[in-house]
């Protein structure tokens, strides 16, 4: 699977929007997804660092239209965990200077629908 195929769409409720200030992101997942395929799509997707993937499943409600009884579509939720404060790092270059490397990653997703 590619990463288009994993991320479906990002979950936003207010609790999910609370939950941004600590760096956690909530997505709709392939049902069939795992952790590790979540996290590298994220990364892969958003150049962010993933911490953790905190991973629920829901099973589709019973629902009646009139006589027939069915379910609602079970679905995937994922609760990604990034790195929200990156380091530079420095070390001792050429002539004993101190040179500094430009992070790597973003603190922030910022094509999650709206800032911080």
């Amino acid at each position: 699977m590619i990463a288009q195929d994993i991320i479906l769409k990002p979950v936003i409720t207010e609790k999910s929007t609370s939950e941004i200030a600590e760096g956690k992101y909530t997505f709709k997942v392939a049902v069939d997804a795992t952790k590790t395929q979540i996290k590298d799509a994220v990364e892969k997707l958003f150049n962010v660092r993933v911490l953790s993937v905190n991973v629920v499943n829901y099973d589709g409600k019973l629902r009646r239209q009139r006589y027939a009884i069915g379910r609602t579509p079970a679905f995937k939720k994922a609760i990604v965990t990034i790195a929200t404060e990156s380091k530079d790092i420095t070390y001792l270059g050429k002539g004993g200077k101190a040179t500094k490397v430009g992070k790597k990653y973003k603190t922030s997703i910022e094509e999650f629908g709206f800032g911080q």
